[in-house]
């Protein structure tokens, strides 16, 4: 039986559906940015490319766990 995830990575189908692009680019536009604080990534994630709140926090909070942030 699969397990469902938990987390960050429980918003990531609804965030492939909404905004139709894979997590994988998600994160590469994270790791990119010139930005370094969680919060001013998220903000970044909702100014620019309209994401809701909890999506955008959802990205950087995994993004930057795994080692890929600043």
């Amino acid at each position: 039986m699969s397990q469902m995830p938990k987390g960050p990575e429980s918003y990531f189908p609804s965030i492939e559906k909404k905004y139709g692009r894979p997590i994988a680019d998600w994160q590469d536009l994270i790791r990119a940015s010139p930005l370094t604080r969680h919060m001013e990534l998220v903000a970044w994630l909702k100014a620019e490319h309209a994401l809701g709140h909890g999506h955008a926090n959802a990205l950087v909070a995994h993004t930057l766990a795994e080692g890929g942030g600043k």
